[in-house]
């Protein structure tokens, strides 16, 4: 069974720094995980993806350059390092777990979900 446990939320000023870490448990044959996030009244919106074997990364083009997604297989776990907090970055983030190898954008191909941490970022 894979389940997913998101960490590391909270409250920060604009400019400032978080990282949210998600443990994939059961992940024998998942290959992809993502972070998502979804604002109040929004649809949820592809953030990060990464490859566990191989390491290849995809960003939505409005984190790039400030948020990090990385993993550690030894610990089973995906970090994502967001620096440079701008209000809009503001929402519940959601980590996500796929069994193909490519890192879609689309939520809907997901198979796991964890459930949600908050970030808020304040002007």
């Amino acid at each position: 069974q894979v389940q997913l446990v998101e960490s590391g939320g909270g409250s920060v000023q604009a400019g400032g720094s978080l990282r949210l870490s998600c443990i994939v448990s059961g992940r024998t044959f998942i290959y992809v995980t993502a972070w998502f996030r979804q604002a109040p009244g929004k649809e949820r919106e592809f953030v990060a993806a990464i490859n566990w074997s191989g390491g290849g990364t995809s960003y939505t083009d409005s984190v790039k350059g400030r948020f990090t997604i990385s993993r550690d297989s030894a610990k089973n776990t995906v970090y994502l390092q967001m620096n440079s907090l701008k209000p809009e970055d503001t929402a519940v983030y959601y980590c996500a777990a796929d069994r193909t190898s490519y890192r879609s954008t689309n939520y809907r191909n997901y198979d796991y979900w964890g459930q949600g941490t908050q970030v808020t970022v304040s002007s």
